[in-house]
């Protein structure tokens, strides 16, 4: 084990936190979108918040890959076209804008984001079936850009797009195809200017991630076993609430 840990340059802690992540990352691409924002701040605080963003980047695009091949069928190539080239610019705002602070800044950022993912969740849950947004061409840019940016810095686009997609009345299988390929796309845009620009992602904890690959396929099945048993309110408040003092933990 020791001698693991110095090939992989982790401590026992940090692994325990990567598995942790593994789980939680696959739980979230199963439908449980909370567990994901639970998980980002759990690495920024270990990590901070330039190398975490670049070791989630890699557990989400190993989770995008199963969620691809299931989701696909039902992806809106529509929106996802309208709502792109304004992601594309975001994310290249966010990559400029993560190559000028510094890492506590970083975090900070990356606390904000999810905070404010965390007011969308609430509010949405709040106001239910009321809940509309606006579908013009100045709002979807305002969205795109927002999906962008906060993908970059915090990869913490996730409630932000997954509200938009709830309010312009997508079902089930067309929610769940549009945001698997949005998100693998958008993911693999961000991962040169993580590895050539920020260089948060070292090639030992790239593999490190590669070989977790079966566990973010356990967490898949976790979340489907939960989806399908636990009651879903309790289940996404308690996510809420871990996630609220996570992120509170990174400001201090």
């Amino acid at each position: 084990m020791t001698t693991l840990l110095q090939f992989f340059d982790v401590s026992l802690f940090q692994l325990i936190a990567l598995l942790t992540v593994a789980l939680l990352v696959g739980m979230g691409k199963a439908g449980l979108s909370s567990t994901v924002i639970v998980a980002i701040p759990i690495l920024a605080a270990i990590w901070g918040g330039r190398q975490s963003s670049g070791l989630m980047l890699l557990f989400l695009l190993t989770g995008d890959l199963f969620a691809v091949r299931v989701y696909y069928k039902g992806a809106r190539w529509d929106e996802i076209k309208n709502l792109l080239p304004a992601a594309l610019a975001g994310i290249l705002l966010g990559g400029l804008t993560g190559h000028l602070i510094n890492d506590q800044q970083f975090k900070y950022l990356i606390a904000v984001f999810v905070l404010i993912c965390l007011i969308l969740m609430l509010y949405q849950g709040y106001k239910g079936a009321d809940f509309k947004v606006p579908h013009n061409q100045f709002f979807i840019i305002l969205i795109g850009m927002l999906s962008g940016f906060s993908s970059m810095v915090g990869n913490a686009a996730g409630p932000i797009f997954a509200v938009y997609l709830l309010a312009i009345g997508l079902n089930k299988k067309n929610f769940l195809g549009t945001a698997a390929v949005f998100f693998f796309i958008i993911n693999l845009v961000k991962l040169p200017i993580q590895v050539f620009v920020w260089q948060s992602i070292t090639w030992q904890l790239a593999l490190l991630i590669v070989l977790m690959a079966p566990l973010v396929y356990l967490g898949i099945r976790i979340g489907v076993f939960l989806i399908r048993r636990m009651n879903e309110r309790t289940f996404r408040y308690l996510m809420i609430a871990m996630t609220f003092v996570a992120s509170i933990r990174l400001f201090f």
